[in-house]
């Protein structure tokens, strides 16, 4: 009898950490650890010395589950198209291991429980600007833009652009020109990173009917594209070292990332590698990593 207690304890237990490891995939963890780094690089560039605590866990928590609850509305608004692309078809909703009112329950009480820490703990302004951005991707990006324009990714990408101010704001109460460079930089950097993995998928997007620009446009369009907004990339970098945001151990440190991300687009606009959109899309990932890495190491030099 305790053998089969035991046996139904093991069981349950099992049960319950498959349940949280859904729910935890809910969250795009990957892409919610590097908002939350550039929202803490923003924290630490908006002040000279160190950052009081309250915003830096706080806001850092706060921030980080506003980017989750719109990761998990993400993947409620999109179930019908995730079913349908080999990318994202194991996702827990097309499969039904969770369903779509747990799900959006999760989602709404992600963003409830963000906006009242950061409004509480942080400042105002931070809960506002978090809640609006998580509106702005889960629903003006997912909903409507993703569905109905080819510029989807350069419209939606402000949202996405948003974290490091609000890691700003979240030390000073206020939004700094400084900190819409960080904006800038995120905003030019997206459509780079995106169409690269658009290419890569783009019959998953074509089956789905998402207006994607390698759907629309085609794949040399789209890489010409990819190129144009990496030049424009190399440019916009330069920006904080011109306006003496940063200063020359920034500077240096662009250099061989741009270098890299620039040879990355050329090659995928000029050869017809099938593996180079996803190897840009990767290198796209750690450049933006680089370049606030960067900018911090400035900082405190």
């Amino acid at each position: 009898m305790n053998q089969g207690i035991e046996q139904a304890a093991s069981a349950e237990i099992r049960s319950e950490s498959f349940r949280f490891r859904e729910y935890f995939e809910l969250t795009k963890p990957k892409v919610v650890a590097l908002i939350v780094f550039t929202a803490i690089v923003g924290m630490f560039l908006a002040t000279p010395g160190m950052v009081p605590l309250n915003a830096l866990i706080f806001g850092t928590i706060g921030i980080g589950l506003s980017a989750a609850s719109g990761a998990a509305f993400n993947h409620l608004a999109d179930q019908r198209i995730d079913a349908l692309m080999a990318r994202t078809q194991n996702r827990p909703l097309p499969t039904g291991t969770l369903n779509t009112r747990g799900a959006a329950v999760f989602a709404a009480s992600l963003s409830i429980v963000s906006v009242l820490l950061l409004w509480f703990t942080v400042n105002g302004l931070t809960a506002i600007l978090s809640f609006l951005s998580m509106v702005g991707y889960s629903v003006v990006y997912t909903m409507y833009l993703k569905r109905n324009t080819p510029q989807n990714i350069v419209i939606g990408g402000a949202a996405g652009a948003m974290p490091p101010v609000l890691g700003w704001v979240a030390v000073t109460g206020s939004v700094d020109p400084y900190s819409l460079l960080l904006f800038l930089i995120i905003f030019v950097w997206t459509p780079p990173h995106f169409w690269a993995l658009a290419i890569h998928r783009r019959d998953d997007y074509a089956r789905a009917d998402v207006p994607m620009l390698p759907v629309t446009h085609g794949i040399a369009y789209t890489k010409l594209h990819v190129w144009f907004y990496t030049l424009l990339l190399t440019v916009v970098t330069i920006l904080p070292y011109a306006t003496h945001m940063s200063g020359i151990v920034y500077l240096l440190g662009t250099i061989p990332l741009n270098a890299a991300f620039l040879w990355h687009a050329w090659v995928l606009h000029n050869r017809n590698d099938p593996q180079q959109p996803m190897r840009t899309f990767s290198y796209s990932i750690w450049y933006l990593m680089g370049i606030f890495i960067a900018l911090l190491v400035d900082h405190y030099v």
